[in-house]
């Protein structure tokens, strides 16, 4: 059993993979005013939950989706015929970093996928490459909520400076030629209902099916939960930016 399909099983409860809930997701979107005929980019869009809630909004909007995962495409390739808005989305499975920069976008999303591109920074450049002067990313990204400690920063394997706080993060993103335009700060029941939703739809999937698979996929949950419970909670937050892109 891969990570993509542990991932995929995890999710299936929450599709949104990022701790941020549907009315936020909404009210960032529309925060986004996108005009008429806007073009619309997902790098890393696992099920295209954001994607496919942009095309609800923006009823004259088409958008590309770009992934790794096999499994999740299908998912949102389903989702966007039972919601009637196939027509309006393309699927493309290949590596976000990957994705050829053949047209202008009016929004690019990256939420929760700046891993695919090495951090924050990178992913910020690699988004503006396919914007239209004045579009518009929308960056999801984790940052430190409160100075880590040893014993969080041991189960995450991560180092201090792997995150910044909040207002590091916002010029860190800026720097990369933009203009922090929004935001919402993702609360602590947010992280706690993508979290449960994560390790508990695994294990129960688990449960259900056993067998060599049930065995990696409650490892895999056990080792997440015990990361979160014991780690990062109330220690990493997450922020998602609605970012202009500069003229210059």
């Amino acid at each position: 059993m891969d990570r993509q399909f542990i991932s995929h099983l995890a999710h299936r409860d929450h599709p949104v993979a990022a701790p941020v809930s549907g009315a936020h997701i909404t009210r960032l979107l529309r925060r986004a005013r996108l005009a008429e005929g806007a073009r619309i980019l997902d790098l890393g869009c696992g099920e295209a939950a954001w994607t496919l809630r942009a095309l609800a909004l923006y009823h004259d909007a088409t958008a590309d989706g770009v992934d790794i995962s096999a499994e999740g495409l299908k998912s949102a390739e389903q989702a966007a015929d039972a919601q009637g808005v196939w027509e309006r989305i393309r699927l493309h499975e290949t590596p976000a970093a990957d994705f050829p920069v053949a047209e202008q976008y009016d929004l690019v999303l990256c939420v929760g996928a700046t891993h695919a591109f090495g951090g924050l920074l990178p992913t910020a450049e690699h988004v503006r490459r396919y914007l239209r002067p004045g579009g518009l990313a929308m960056i999801g990204e984790a940052f430190w909520e409160r100075e880590p400690t040893p014993e969080a920063l041991a189960r995450l394997g991560a180092e201090p400076d792997d995150y910044r706080d909040l207002p590091g993060t916002v010029a860190l993103a800026e720097s990369a030629g933009f203009t922090t335009v929004y935001a919402y700060t993702s609360d602590l029941s947010e992280w706690d209902e993508y979290e449960w939703s994560w390790t508990g739809t695994l294990l129960r999937w688990a449960n259900e099916n056993p067998g060599p698979d049930a065995a990696v996929a409650r490892a895999a949950a056990l080792e997440h939960r015990d990361m979160w419970l014991h780690g990062y909670r109330g220690v990493l937050g997450f922020v998602t930016l609605l970012l202009q892109r500069t003229s210059a």
